[in-house]
Parts: C-alpha cells; sequence; structure tokens
C-alpha cells in the first residue's frame, strides 16, 4: 500500500510510480512542477474527484473563478489554507 510519505518521496524520481491513480498522477506532475501536465490529466474528466483536482490547479494558476467553477462541480468548498495544504490534504483523500 502506498502511504502519503512513499507519494511525496516519489516526486524524486523521473517517472511517477505505475499504479497511481489518474488523479494522483497528477497530483505527482504538479508536485514535480508540471501544472501543465497535471491539468492535461484531468482536464477531460467530468468525475466529482477530477473537478476537485481541476480546482485545486486553477485555484494554484490563480484562476479564482474558473477554480470556483470547478470547485461547484465536485460539490466541494473552496479551500481556505496554502497551496502546500491543500495538496496535502488532496493526496491524503485519493489515495485511501
Amino acid at each position: 500500500m502506498l502511504t502519503f510519505e512513499k507519494f511525496s518521496s516519489s516526486t524524486a524520481m523521473a517517472l511517477p510510480p505505475t499504479e497511481l491513480s489518474v488523479w494522483l498522477e497528477s497530483l505527482w506532475w504538479d508536485k514535480k512542477g508540471d501544472w501543465q501536465k497535471a491539468h492535461d490529466l484531468i482536464d477531460h474528466l467530468q468525475d466529482s474527484k477530477s473537478a476537485h483536482i481541476h480546482a485545486y490547479l486553477h485555484r494554484k494558476e490563480k484562476d479564482l473563478w474558473n477554480a470556483q467553477y470547478w470547485y461547484n462541480r465536485a460539490k466541494k468548498t473552496e479551500f481556505k489554507g496554502s497551496l502546500d495544504e491543500e495538496w496535502e490534504q488532496l493526496v491524503r483523500t485519493y489515495l485511501y
């Protein structure tokens, strides 16, 4: 089982672990600094998990109107903490 600590440390590798879901892979690429790849992985998906991560990515981009749209699609309230805190919460939520 992949833990948060193992997931976080895996971002030091060149490629993500093969067992990651599309949601975790998106968050993995985001942590690596590749916002575009992270966005491309979930941009076309219509499920609530993808919308939740999509919201975070647009919040990170400082496109707050678009972020709010995606939080609404995910049926989530806008995260009020730091981007790092939101990233960790998302990973922990979708890891288990």
